[in-house]
């Protein structure tokens, strides 16, 4: 038996772990290992057994970053950093369902908001938990990352909570889960 939070929120952004500074980058569809133990430190919950992720479109954002270094200007005597715009393709309307294994981790959960990877990306719960057999939970719409190794598998970034060690999964897509507007 699962015990399920829905948080939604406006957007979402899941910066992927091959993208440093790419001018336009979309918004990773999945959560990885790092992400999900993250959240469930954050909720200072025993475990997230599974999770699916669905959303409404894409849309394109810019925002405008500074470079690291800095540049000598000779002829003014100034220092300056340059500026450069940066496309993000970020997430509108993401839904996420967490799904715990028991109704203790549910209720402090769901007392919580969570932030997929920017701190601006603030999720909200339902006040409701939901009870769900596990054939239940599968039918949800959406992206689910299974953190494991097999042939369907794929790197999906380094753990920094475990000594950068490469993470691997496969991904289920269930339903349609960019819905459209």
């Amino acid at each position: 038996m699962y015990y399920v939070v829905r948080y939604s929120g406006p957007f979402g952004f899941i910066k992927p772990w091959t993208a440093v500074r790419d001018s336009k980058t979309f918004s990773q569809q999945f959560l990885t290992p790092s992400i999900i133990e993250g959240i469930k430190q954050k909720l200072e919950v025993n475990s997230i057994l599974r999770h699916r992720l669905k959303y409404s479109s894409i849309s394109i954002q810019q925002e405008q970053t500074q470079t690291r270094g800095w540049e000598k200007k000779t002829k003014t005597k100034e220092m300056v950093r340059n500026l450069s715009i940066l496309e993000r393709g970020v997430m509108v309307a993401p839904e996420l369902y967490l799904a715990f294994e028991n109704k203790e981790d549910a209720e402090k959960a769901s007392k919580q908001h969570i932030c997929l990877c920017r701190n601006e990306d603030v999720l909200l719960p339902d006040v409701d938990i939901q009870k769900m057999e596990e054939s239940e939970f599968n039918t949800l719409i959406g992206f689910e990352l299974h953190f494991e190794e097999n042939e369907k598998s794929f790197l999906v970034g380094f753990n920094r909570f475990d000594n950068s060690k490469p993470m691997y999964g496969w991904l289920e897509i269930t339903g349609k889960p960019v819905l459209g507007l």
